[in-house]
């Protein structure tokens, strides 16, 4: 089945405190969004790859493209006014069967983890990486809280991976403001997602020690 991986880059880097958008930031010797892209292409290089920026952010991206001399192939589309608006924007140059939505500032994603998300999505429609909770968790609710069984849990990761007809259904639906992902969309359209086994380093890149664990990764 054909694939395709939609990259969403809109971070502003506020978390970051950097006048850089996160994204941009650099790791090892590339930015961020350029090592995430790496890794969907070494899973596959005739996978489409299709990156949403913020309008504002198309002419830095183009520049940093030519300074990298960044060869590897994909499509931009300016985003839109919610992330659920950009991946609307983005569902709509996707023509293959199946199609993943990734955070740019995940460069550590496994090669497994993509192969496992993608293939799960081929039979059952709807698949999304998570890990299990290390530490202890409490519900809080004011000014109380109370233990919960972190079993019960699990932490979400991308790619969110999907048949395209089911994901760009969902999107057409419209906008809701509970959507937390694109997961979330497609199970208010009335499907259910199964889940697949992520790995630890797929960490979101989003404040200062974020990026100090990403330099530890690329050194190990």
């Amino acid at each position: 089945m054909t694939k395709s991986i939609i990259i969403t880059a809109g971070g502003k880097g506020l978390r970051m405190g950097s006048e850089i958008p996160k994204q941009f930031l650099t790791i090892g010797e590339q930015p961020i969004l350029m090592a995430t892209i790496t890794q969907f292409y070494r899973f596959d290089p005739s996978m489409t790859i299709v990156i949403v920026l913020p309008k504002t952010h198309l002419e830095y991206w183009d520049s940093l493209v030519e300074k990298h001399q960044f060869e590897i192939d994909h499509q931009v589309v300016k985003g839109g006014e919610t992330r659920f608006h950009s991946i609307q924007n983005g569902l709509e140059v996707v023509h293959s069967d199946l199609v993943g939505v990734h955070d740019g500032v995940r460069p550590f994603v496994s090669r497994k983890v993509i192969e496992n998300t993608f293939k799960v999505a081929a039979t059952s429609g709807a698949a999304i990486p998570v890990i299990s909770l290390k530490d202890s968790i409490r519900k809080v609710s004011g000014l109380n809280s109370q233990a919960v069984n972190r079993e019960d849990y699990q932490l979400v990761q991308t790619p969110q991976c999907f048949k395209t007809t089911i994901i760009k259904a969902a999107y057409a639906n419209g906008y809701q403001a509970s959507f937390t992902d694109d997961a979330s969309v497609v199970e208010a359209a009335g499907h259910s997602i199964q889940l697949v086994e992520g790995n630890d380093e797929n960490v979101k890149i989003t404040t200062p020690n974020d990026l100090k664990m990403a330099n530890w990764f690329l050194n190990q």
